[in-house]
């Protein structure tokens, strides 16, 4: 796309992207510039930020088109899929099962789920035909493994040992499969993020014997009033959903067919929500306010404490190195710095320059939509954007540049 057209985009969001910053200041007006110049010249189709403290809005900006066709600005009601973004949500609905007494951190999740009993992990490869070793795990899962992604469930995209088994194997197919994927360590013996939070959607649905929609519906989504997320997108909403891009090898981003999406075979709470900026804003307030937004209580002030704590002891996390980098990118958010994961966020143990405090809370979904939690100064925010590859050194310049400007403008 060339700059002209990203000229013509822009300007036509300049609507959408208006001051709707409580108070007035010219405070907006400079994280709107930050925005509006950064995907002009970072070459990106659209974005949508907002930022909150523990009781109200204090940023709303958006920039750029649905997709590349239509004209049809963005705002804070358009829908983007927010892929890993829902593993926070299925982390709350889990802990709201632990605090019930129906699900328990520490005992073996096979209890409830038979499949997960007798798991295996890739021992190796041999070193002529590269075949893949298998052999029983010594000890079983638990919620807390799953929670912390030290379960020994993996990504391929992620992770070598799994990328080599596929690689033999073929494709591993859905993440909730019986059997389960092998796993690539011990539990409890390494971080590696993958599909744990798909078999802790799992055990809330037979610990609840509720369908996932259903639970995250009465129990967070609408409690919350988070009413355009979802797992299923509808015929009525298809017009606010944002168009994704893929980077081809140019250098350049194409836009993907733009089509209602199927709703899916059966939801898992690894991804595949639907949700807008506004939306996942209220979950954030909730998070800030330590388990309640208003009159809505989600989660007990212990457990989101709980939630905000360093569970994986002296193992790092966050760090990825990719072996589909039309997927991903390399995975660094924290340079330099060693993070940790709490139940359901990463956490920064040192502040990022000119950005988010010492233990603040975050994670992302892979289109590179955003979000962070800074619990020390009582500030949220969120920013979406719909392309691949995740990280893209696009999206992470434009996440900081917003970051920097949030922490000078409004913190």
């Amino acid at each position: 796309m060339t700059r002209r057209s990203f000229a013509r985009i822009v300007s036509a969001a300049t609507v959408a992207g208006a001051r709707k910053m409580r108070g007035g200041t010219s405070a907006p007006r400079a994280v709107d510039e930050v925005l509006r110049e950064g995907i002009e010249k970072r070459g990106i189709p659209a974005v949508v930020a907002m930022v909150t403290n523990r009781r109200s809005i204090l940023y709303s900006g958006a920039f750029g088109t649905r997709d590349a066709a239509s004209n049809m600005p963005v705002d804070e009601k358009s829908l983007f899929a927010i892929a890993s973004m829902t593993k926070a949500i299925t982390s709350t609905a889990a802990l709201q099962m632990v605090e019930q007494g129906k699900l328990k951190l520490d005992e073996p999740a096979a209890r409830h789920l038979p499949e997960l009993e007798h798991l295996q992990v890739i021992a190796g490869f041999d070193a002529n035909t590269g075949e893949p070793a298998l052999r029983p795990v010594s000890k079983p899962i638990t919620l807390r493994h799953l929670l912390t992604h030290t379960s020994g469930f993996a990504y391929d995209n992620w992770n070598e040992t799994l990328f080599r088994y596929t690689q033999k194997k073929g494709t591993l197919g859905a993440a909730i499969t019986n059997p389960p994927w092998p796993l690539v360590f011990e539990p409890g013996a390494a971080w590696q993020y993958g599909i744990s939070l798909d078999w802790t959607s799992r055990l809330v649905e037979v610990a609840s014997g509720k369908p996932l929609e259903t639970y995250f519906q009465e129990n967070v989504l609408k409690p919350l009033g988070m009413s355009d997320t979802s797992y299923y997108l509808k015929e009525d909403k298809f017009e606010r959903l944002v168009s994704g891009y893929s980077r081809q090898a140019d250098g350049k981003l194409q836009q993907n067919p733009r089509v209602l999406p199927a709703p899916p075979a059966m939801p898992t709470g690894g991804g595949g929500l639907y949700s807008t900026a506004d939306d996942y804003l209220r979950f954030v307030q909730m998070i800030l306010g330590r388990g309640s937004m208003g009159a809505a209580k989600i989660l007990h002030s212990g457990t989101v404490a709980q939630m905000s704590r360093n569970q994986i002891g002296a193992l790092t996390a966050g760090k990825l190195k990719s072996f589909r980098p039309g997927v991903s990118a390399d995975i660094d958010l924290h340079p330099g710095a060693q993070d940790k994961w709490g139940f359901g966020f990463l956490i920064n143990t040192v502040a990022y320059e000119g950005g988010r405090s010492a233990g603040s809370l975050a994670w992302a979904g892979i289109n590179n939509t955003f979000y962070w939690i800074d619990p020390h100064r009582g500030l949220g925010a969120v920013i979406m954007m719909q392309f691949l590859p995740f990280v893209d050194k696009q999206a992470v310049g434009l996440l900081g540049d917003f970051e920097r400007a949030v922490y000078a403008h409004l913190a």
